[in-house]
């Protein structure tokens, strides 16, 4: 990508001058300043991570690999961001943008709220941010070469400054999304699979790798799935595989797949599900979370999603995790919330999906 293209050269000493991203600056306040980030920013940008989701979320927990993955680290790639720094050089504000997908474009703002950046001034950055992400949202799309693309952002619903930011920045809101956590024992009890369902992990090789032909159902499961859902969108194989793996939890043995068996004695794939581990939380023990999990059409109503689920939860038992976190559609077509909650589900806390659809001009793109 044109980001990955610096500008550095050797000084007359010899010794390495720190290169230099080709990436246009937002515009901010005089003597602001913003620049790609660094691994030395970690701790701030976890700091300001925190503060924006403790008020709605009842825990700034937040997780550091993750942080350290979308900034310095293999999330970053398809990410472009900058942090901005206040007059004195300390760190105020961050923002990502991923092209995550032909013609989606996720994107999230972090301000600082202390009482360091009056509220004015906050709301001033924030609009140069959301401005800058747009433009990087175009760039992308340049590279893609496609005309069109949606932004999409995701605030906690109750935080109030964020929904005015989007407001102002011409976002409007779409869809609310449930955030729900189910306590795991290790000596529960779990009903077996229905008759003629079975479930079993992706398959691997000697080496531990998945095998190919596995991971491609699973693809297709969720592709095929989601296709009656809310902003479904098609995403490539290499991508899903790719962004999947950018997540510090990713494990490939969290990875499973259903299949049913008709009434000619003949087995389909008919349901995928895919997990990752969640950190260690106050009490110290690590969580499994729920990133998809697809049913195919055809074997709704057999038990597929409940078989599947069950499984997450016992697997969960027998590593001696305290709990399996998910995300729901609160619309979804398939009622997906009332089945979580007969299964023990409840609710933790609520975020949105605030849309912005944009226009991309012909053109190169400016980074």
């Amino acid at each position: 990508m044109t980001q990955g293209r610096t500008r550095g050269e050797l000084d007359d000493g010899g010794d390495d001058v720190t290169p230099e991203p080709f990436l246009p600056m937002p515009a901010l306040p005089p003597h602001w300043s913003a620049r790609v980030p660094e691994s030395a920013d970690l701790p701030r940008l976890e700091e300001l991570r925190s503060r924006d989701k403790a008020p709605w979320t009842g825990s700034g927990r937040v997780d550091g690999l993750a942080v350290e993955s979308e900034v310095i680290g293999t999330k970053s790639w398809t990410r472009r961001q900058v942090v901005v720094l206040d007059p004195d050089g300390l760190i105020r504000a961050w923002v990502t943008v991923h092209d995550r997908a032909a013609g989606r474009t996720m994107l999230h703002v972090y301000v600082d709220r202390s009482a360091a950046v009056p509220t004015d001034l906050g709301d001033e950055l924030a609009a140069a941010l959301y401005a800058w992400a747009e433009d990087r949202a175009r760039d992308m799309s340049r590279l893609r070469e496609i005309d069109e693309t949606r932004l999409d952002a995701s605030p906690f619903q109750e935080d109030q400054r964020q929904l005015g930011w989007l407001t102002a920045a011409g976002y409007r809101r779409r869809r609310v999304w449930l955030h729900m956590t189910r306590p795991v024992q290790a000596d529960e009890e779990l009903p077996p699979l229905r008759e003629g369902v079975a479930v079993r992990r992706v398959a691997s090789h000697d080496n531990g790798l998945p095998v190919a032909g596995d991971l491609q159902i699973v693809h297709e499961m969720l592709e095929r799935s989601f296709e009656d859902h809310f902003n479904s969108y098609r995403e490539s194989f290499p991508e899903f595989v790719q962004r999947l793996r950018e997540d510090p939890g990713h494990r490939w043995d969290h990875w499973w797949l259903a299949f049913v068996t008709d009434a000619d004695g003949e087995e389909y794939p008919a349901g995928a599900i895919v997990c990752s581990v969640q950190p260690p939380n106050d009490a110290g023990k690590e969580g499994s979370y729920v990133e998809y999990i697809g049913v195919n059409r055809l074997a709704r109503g057999r038990g597929v999603a409940k078989g599947l689920l069950h499984t997450v939860i016992a697997d969960a038992a027998a590593r001696g995790r305290d709990r399996v976190d998910l995300e729901v559609d609160a619309d979804s077509p398939t009622n997906a919330d009332q089945l979580y909650r007969s299964l023990g589900w409840e609710l933790e806390y609520v975020t949105e999906s605030w849309f912005k659809d944009i226009q991309v001009e012909p053109g190169q793109p400016s980074a």
